[in-house]
């Protein structure tokens, strides 16, 4: 049976939310020509996946881009995908014909969207079918920032949504904002980061790792609770979220204490944990790419500690609190190690957490290396773990997806 991996980039807007992904559909056996031979046999892979795994829940309402070369764009097989959410994404490989244009028109009027993929220059060719796309992927890896400026400038002609691909650093991400790009992706958003101006954290972002921190400790409720008293819209959002768990009770959670009651110290620790994402605002969402991704992980890596040892609860709890804490340098300016010092975490998430060592280390090398779509890489953390098959990790990694997908529904 061949072995199939799914990975997927986030696409942000200009506000950091994602908005989409670039789906990346690949064999586990990179020796095998058949697979790597362009997309068409890609196009089988995201059709038995859509019709067996469910393309909606790796997506939820959000666009997914797929690479397609002349051979499938071509073939009756691309209508097997769902055209509602699938953008058909052009490889710059495709020499673009007027039999090419005909069929992307009819592609278009079958409901596709259609993106060039990997542009660096406006060839004469594609001026022909520039009218009929709607998203250019623009190389801001390769072009320097005069040549990005005049290649942004010329492609304003057509009515086209202009992407920024391969933004790999935050002066370049700021660059590409500057001269109107309205989608972005790459490794500079995978990890992913969000542009913030300023270097110092959000105030209410320290005092819920305050809160993280006293829980973590074990300290009394009444001390815990008069955290919370003391940041009113944290204690809202908590409320929010201790009442949309507890919507089977009879009767509504009106306290804080009750609500620390009601949830108990492990699950009063994730939804902290997870807090730590969302804005501190009453009202605003937490759907928001450090939070998917901050979500994902620790649900990932939970579940992959389940497969290795069944049993071991504490273990679990330790994997899942370092998928979810190995985002917060990020969004709280803060070295790993400051925010390592700050909690009473355990030993082997410590070392998992500031140097990846240990088993957990390897666990979490093995998620973000499955983020960045890095097939090599994932297939040697599993040789060296030896308890996990790809196409299990496939099925976890879908489960956890759909789970942060739930978790930041139940907060709207």
């Amino acid at each position: 049976m061949q072995e199939l991996y799914l990975g997927r980039q986030p696409i942000l807007d200009r506000n950091q939310d994602l908005i989409a992904f670039e789906l990346l559909f690949r064999s586990g056996d990179e020796t095998n020509a058949v697979i790597s031979n362009g997309s068409y046999a890609t196009a089988n892979v995201i059709a038995n996946a859509y019709c067996e795994l469910g393309i909606q829940s790796v997506l939820g309402d959000r666009r997914g881009f797929i690479n397609v070369d002349t051979e499938l764009l071509m073939s009756d097989v691309i209508h097997l995908l769902p055209q509602g959410q699938v953008v058909l994404e052009l490889l710059e490989q495709i020499d673009i014909t007027d039999e090419v244009v005909q069929r992307c028109i009819e592609l278009k009027k079958a409901g596709y969207q259609l993106a060039l993929d990997d542009v660096t220059q406006i060839a004469p060719s594609m001026e022909k079918i520039l009218p009929i796309i709607n998203f250019v992927k623009v190389d801001a890896l390769d072009l320097d920032e005069g040549a990005l400026k005049n290649l942004v400038s010329a492609l304003k002609r057509w009515p086209v949504v202009l992407l920024a691909e391969k933004v790999e650093t935050a002066e370049r991400a700021e660059f590409c904002q500057s001269l109107g790009f309205e989608m972005f992706q790459g490794h500079f958003y995978a990890r992913p980061q969000v542009i913030i101006s300023g270097k110092h954290a959000d105030p209410s972002k320290m005092a819920l790792l305050q809160l993280l921190s006293l829980v973590m400790q074990d300290s009394d409720v009444e001390e815990i609770e008069q955290e919370f008293k003391r940041q009113p819209d944290l204690s809202f959002n908590l409320m929010r979220m201790v009442n949309s768990v507890a919507s089977g009770a009879r009767s509504k959670v009106h306290s804080i204490r009750q609500g620390i009651i009601l949830l108990g110290r492990k699950q009063l620790q994730r939804w902290i944990q997870l807090l730590l994402y969302t804005s501190a605002k009453p009202g605003e969402s937490m759907d928001n790419a450090l939070m998917q991704t901050a979500a994902i992980r620790g649900k990932f890596m939970e579940m992959v500690a389940m497969v290795e040892f069944p049993n071991d609860r504490e273990y679990h709890e330790n994997a899942f609190m370092v998928g979810i804490l190995s985002l917060l340098d990020v969004l709280l300016y803060m070295t790993m190690d400051e925010i390592v010092n700050a909690l009473n975490v355990p030993e082997r998430v410590r070392v998992a957490l500031i140097s990846r060592e240990g088993r957990l280390g390897q666990i979490i090398g093995l998620i973000e290396a499955n983020e960045k779509g890095d097939v090599n890489a994932v297939r040697a953390i599993l040789s060296k773990l030896g308890f996990l098959q790809l196409s299990v990790l496939i099925k976890l990694e879908l489960e956890a997806v759909k789970w942060a997908k739930q978790i930041g529904e139940s907060s709207d």
